[in-house]
């Protein structure tokens, strides 16, 4: 039998999309019990079910009996399933996240027989640079990919390359992807022609020998039947893609690639298929809630729990991460679904982080419970020393002292109201307020009535007893009612903390700490005053600052007339006119923007407002108001979805843009927080940095890397390739970084970065795109896609000199604050001395998972330089060995002094299981 042509059967699942998840479900239960029939009367029937474990599951959670069913199938290896265990967006969700649905995925895969040893990666939106060296790591030798792949591809497999020099072999689907060989059976009649047609051109592709590859399925699609006599008609085989993998590299070692082409790093290209790149910017709040959910269970809880926590909560830190990478489905966390699936995906996101926040509470309890009540626990997330600001809730006007007894440099913020309440009434309805000792959310700490009025006074805590039939009596002739609480203050502190460790700081009485206070020159002393700076001893400077100017020795930050801010680095880099808001009008849909052919762009504020906040010496801010007139909407012919805009409406709406501007002392970098009540539709928003020096290339951080790019994208397929680009956690050009919350849109364009806060749409897609010639989807409306109401946006910018190395700490601590949590000891309780967890040093060593398995604790790191570097690991360590992404133990690691020193290739990850004391 030739085997010039081989028949994958498969389908593309897209677990939610034009409809929600249930939905599409019902269609895959039908969908999978005949191809179960099929395959169990039919021998010869193979099926590849796209990769992703995600579809067996939901199937067997309708199906439950089928197990066995599917089990058999996938042991003879006519079925193949995984190894994902979604098909993920790889842009928009963490490194982590990647690994974690790799895991899972083969893990399952495992159970019912085992995973497709390929990495397929079929309808992804283009591919992250470190792919391959993930893929590898987890013991997969193939990828399989689609979309993104560049124009010097001219055959259908190359070597992929990531930056660390892990080069993967990789099947490329070209001429028509993943539905290549679609229409060949859909009537037997031409059968011939067709593929004879077919074969003529995958051998341009594929060259004179060896088999060719036929995926034959689409979104959705079922077997067909007769389709193994078709197969035969053709004197072609049926395979799965792992089994075509197998028999095209029969005989050679999985890491062959010699004669390949190589392709380094990302595949964004538009030159072989559209990437569709407006994924990136639409429904920003989902895009938000995924970076703070991720932060939250990977930076927060799982490296809490693995240091500081008596039993290890696995099964709720593994909730959680279910619903992290069901949510980072290509279609999911993308935005690019109806409204209806936006919704559920957003429910998903916000459980993870619920559940990564009861983790997190319940170590940090136990943690707060050697705090006394009157004090708080303050937990460093990073494995560094770290020294910063922390904003504490703290009873009365004393001085901090950390748990040496040395005063802490304090700034207030805020003072909480003391007057609860005072009015006349019947004080018989007050007592209706009291629940035990509660009153006001607050605890009765004593009362009285006296002269007609009925006092009580609470604060956060009491140990009075209190019963309410006591004042019963004393009611007689009480009219007014007052509720007075303990003062108590919001202060900025600046406080030292060990890596993943902890401390503590509280007030005392300000004689304890300074003596009875000595009067010089008929002034007071200073070191009773509410506001304490004890930075004689520090390198740290305090930062000061007014409506125009803020400065902490390190940056110097001036407010212009026009709201935008001047920025000047210890080094004298200057960045001038940052902030500076655009607003532009986007006719096109959930994936690809468009701006109207007679477009308007609004970018000058019609006024601009700028108020003091505080002014140091920790914290300085200032709001900057600024006042616009966006245009409503996109201006149509006839506002119908056929026919795109040709302008903007010139009925406006005034937005009122406010900007708070912090510079907090230590910091190299200035936080900005931007929030505006959206009500236009069909826009976009950007907010402009330029540039100091000129560029023309930016570098931008995600999933294990740092990407640098140009000021173009190749073109080719269809769509207009514009260069706007995915950031996880920063993006820097010509002397400016901008740090970020979470997964951000950018171009540097007219020599500046243009971040995208906000991008409107209407339609999840439109027939007729300006920008994309043909549909990427059902044009179906997408009201919530608009995203009206407030937005808010929270990042930083940082003029460096030198080269981004220096981001990648700084990009580190301003996206894991220190966290902050009351004490709840008995208030007779000393401090507790400092602890660290576990430290994590080294040149562009970034940590991007900590917790528990098997008994040790895993950590992974990845080399965030270009450069060999050095991790140093210390902690009481007293075991350590390898692993790969699987979380299988390799060789042993050296243990000396209680620390590891790991040598890392340049942007090399490397996952180290160890023990402690």
């Amino acid at each position: 039998m030739s085997t010039e042509i081989v028949v994958v059967p498969h389908t593309h699942w897209d677990r939610e999309w034009y409809e929600p998840f249930q939905r599409f479900r019902l269609r895959l239960v039908a969908l999978l019990d005949e191809v179960l029939d099929t395959m169990e009367r039919e021998p010869g029937y193979h099926f590849t079910l796209d990769g992703q474990l995600a579809c067996v599951d939901d199937y067997l959670e309708v199906r439950p009996e089928n197990r066995d069913r599917v089990a058999a199938l996938v042991e003879s290896g006519r079925l193949a399933v995984g190894p994902w265990q979604i098909l993920l967006d790889e842009f928009l969700c963490s490194g982590e996240n990647i690994v974690r649905n790799l895991e899972l995925g083969m893990d399952r895969a495992d159970k019912l027989g085992g995973a497709m040893p390929v990495g397929y990666l079929p309808d992804m939106f283009g591919h992250v640079a470190q792919m391959p060296q993930i893929l590898r790591k987890a013991g997969l030798a193939d990828a399989c990919v689609y979309r993104g792949v560049p124009s010097s591809v001219t055959t259908d497999a190359f070597a992929w390359v990531a930056p660390d020099g892990t080069a993967l072999r990789t099947q490329y689907l070209p001429a028509g992807g993943y539905g290549n060989g679609a229409h060949l059976f859909h009537d037997p009649e031409g059968l011939a022609d067709r593929a004879a047609a077919f074969v003529k051109t995958m051998r341009e592709w594929h060259g004179p020998e060896g088999p060719l590859l036929a995926m034959y399925g689409t979104d959705h699609s079922a077997p067909v039947r007769g389709l193994p006599e078709m197969v035969a008609a053709i004197d072609a085989r049926m395979d799965t893609l792992s089994g075509y993998i197998g028999s095209r590299y029969s005989g050679q070692y999985s890491d062959d690639v010699a004669g390949l082409p190589r392709v380094e790093g990302e595949l964004r290209s538009h030159a072989r298929a559209n990437i569709l790149p407006g994924v990136i910017s639409i429904r920003p709040h989902l895009k938000q809630a995924m970076g703070r959910a991720e932060r939250m269970v990977e930076r927060y809880a799982e490296p809490m729990a693995a240091l500081w926590s008596g039993e290890w909560p696995g099964r709720f830190l593994d909730m959680a991460w279910w619903r992290l990478v069901d949510a980072s489905g290509h279609d999911s966390v993308t935005g690019c679904g109806v409204d209806e699936t936006a919704q559920q995906v957003a429910a998903r996101i916000a459980e993870a982080e619920h559940l990564g926040q009861a983790v997190r509470d319940m170590v940090t309890a136990q943690l707060a419970a050697a705090v006394p009540s009157d004090g708080v626990l303050v937990v460093n997330p990073t494995p560094g020393v770290r020294s910063g600001i922390v904003i504490v809730d703290v009873a009365g006007s004393d001085p901090l002292v950390d748990p040496s007894g040395a005063p802490v440099p304090a700034q207030p913020l805020e003072y909480a109201p003391t007057l609860l309440l005072d009015e006349e009434m019947d004080p018989a309805t007050a007592l209706t307020f009291i629940h035990g000792t509660e009153l006001y959310g607050q605890h009765i700490t004593g009362w009285s009535a006296e002269n007609g009025v009925l006092t009580f006074t609470v604060a956060r805590e009491t140990s009075a007893a209190f019963d309410v039939a006591d004042l019963r009596g004393a009611l007689d002739g009480v009219s007014r009612v007052r509720i007075l609480a303990e003062p108590r203050r919001t202060v900025a502190a600046m406080v030292e903390v060990p890596p993943l460790g902890h401390t503590s700081l509280r007030p005392v009485p300000r004689e304890r700490v300074f003596g009875p206070p000595v009067p010089s020159g008929g002034l007071p002393d200073i070191r009773h005053h509410d506001s304490c700076w004890l930075g004689s001893d520090s390198a740290t400077l305090p930062v000061r600052g007014d409506e125009e100017v803020m400065d902490n020795g390190l940056l110097r930050v001036a407010i212009a007339g026009d709201g935008t801010l001047t920025l000047i680095g210890q080094d004298g880099t200057t960045v001038t006119g940052a902030g500076r808001i655009v607003d532009g009008g986007d006719v096109g849909d959930t994936y690809n923007h468009a701006p109207p052919p007679a477009d308007l762009i609004v970018s000058a504020p019609e006024s601009v407002e700028v108020e003091l906040v505080c002014s140091g010496p920790l914290v300085a801010a200032v709001d900057v108001r600024r006042t616009y007139r966006w245009p409503a909407a996109g201006d149509g012919l006839d506002g119908a979805p056929e026919v795109p805009a040709l302008s903007r409406t010139s009925r406006t709406e005034e937005i009122v843009v406010t900007t708070r501007v912090e510079l907090r002392a230590g910091e190299p970098y200035v936080r900005l927080h931007v929030e505006f009540d959206n009500r236009c539709t069909d826009h976009r928003v950007r907010l402009h940095v330029p540039l100091p020096v000129a560029a023309t290339k930016s570098h931008a951080e995600g999933q294990f890397a740092v990407v640098t790019r140009g000021l173009t994208a190749e073109p080719g397929c269809g769509e207009t390739p514009l260069p706007t680009f995915p950031a996880s956690s920063w993006v820097a050009a010509g002397g400016v970084a901008v740090l970020l919350e979470h997964v951000t849109e950018y171009e540097l364009v007219d020599g500046e970065l243009a971040l995208t806060l906000l991008r409107s749409a209407g339609y999840l897609s439109r027939n007729r795109n300006a920008l994309r010639p043909e549909p990427a989807g059902p044009q179906l409306p997408t009201p919530g896609a608009q995203s009206r109401g407030v937005r808010s946006v929270s990042l930083a910018l940082m003029p460096y000199e030198k080269s981004w190395g220096e981001v990648v700490p700084q990009a580190e601590t301003f996206r894991h604050d220190l966290l902050v949590v009351p004490g709840t000891g008995d208030r007779s309780l000393d401090l507790p001395a400092p602890a660290a967890g576990l430290s994590v040093t080294g040149d562009g060593v970034v940590m991007t998972s900590l917790r528990v398995r098997d008994g040790w604790r895993e950590l992974r790191v990845v080399a965030l330089t270009p450069n060999d570097t050095e991790a140093v690991i210390s902690g009481g360590i007293v075991q350590a060995r390898h692993a790969d992404l699987r979380g299988r133990p390799g060789e042993s690691v050296q243990v000396k002094d209680g620390e590891v020193r790991l040598r890392l290739k340049a942007w090399e990850i490397s996952t180290i299981q160890i023990r402690q004391l």
